[in-house]
């Protein structure tokens, strides 16, 4: 059976740390869950002349998360909130491979942040801060493990996650500050947390477009590890 490329985005951070020159990073789960599903995982820095290039090489692409946000400037917000955190040249590759993608048709899978940036990508906005903007909202940046569930969501029927995970709700990991704040044309929310926050996004017109909030590389429940096989099934056909 043929194993697909798949471009997985990654982290970037200053001097420090790890070494005393700029560097990337990604999390191990990430690759392991594209290479468990039947991928050959490859990381894309952050050149955004070579987007093209890049799409010409891979079968599908996944937008990882990260600890910063979208800039609110490119969803059309005139302020940004205090807690938001930005990384502009990764947004800036991301945002360019992505629409590349998306034009091509070629199976995306966004990420927690990853889901905000193709949110953005595909026309939408964000909630800054889930806090100040939701009454009575549940703890998103669960103070429990990443490995264990930080609430449970509703999957709406009908949708491709629904078709993928084959349940109406799940359990999931939680590690965010900010989500998709609505559904432009094109886009369908395909679950929501009990305090109605948007928990995953599709674009049913495409070949495979989705989005989730939390971290299905951790796999901690099925329908985690049945959203990268779909993913990569899709990559598999092609767009």
């Amino acid at each position: 059976m043929e194993t697909p490329v798949i471009g997985i985005t990654v982290d970037s951070e200053p001097p420090g740390g790890y070494s005393g020159l700029p560097w990337y990073a990604l999390r191990e789960n990430y690759a392991e869950a594209v290479s468990r599903a039947g991928g050959l995982p490859v990381m894309l820095p952050h050149m955004t002349d070579l987007a093209e290039p890049y799409l010409e090489t891979i079968r599908g692409l996944v937008i990882a998360g990260g600890d910063f946000d979208v800039d609110p400037a490119l969803f059309g917000a005139t302020e940004r909130h205090e807690k938001v955190r930005t990384k502009d040249a990764r947004t800036a590759f991301e945002l360019a491979i992505t629409r590349a993608a998306l034009a091509r048709d070629m199976p995306v899978l966004g990420i927690c942040g990853g889901q905000q940036l193709l949110h953005v990508a595909l026309g939408g906005t964000l909630i800054q801060h889930i806090p100040d903007a939701i009454e009575g909202a549940l703890e998103h940046e669960q103070p429990n493990s990443r490995t264990e569930a930080g609430h449970e969501l509703t999957v709406e029927e009908g949708t491709l996650l629904h078709r993928i995970v084959g349940v109406a709700t799940m359990a999931v990991n939680s590690a965010h500050h900010q989500a998709a704040a609505d559904a432009p044309p094109g886009v369908v929310v395909n679950a929501r947390a009990p305090d109605g926050v948007i928990e995953g996004i599709e674009a049913p017109s495409r070949h495979f477009c989705l989005g989730v909030q939390w971290h299905p590389e951790y796999a901690i429940s099925e329908g985690d590890g049945r959203i990268f096989a779909a993913f990569i099934k899709a990559c598999r056909q092609g767009g």
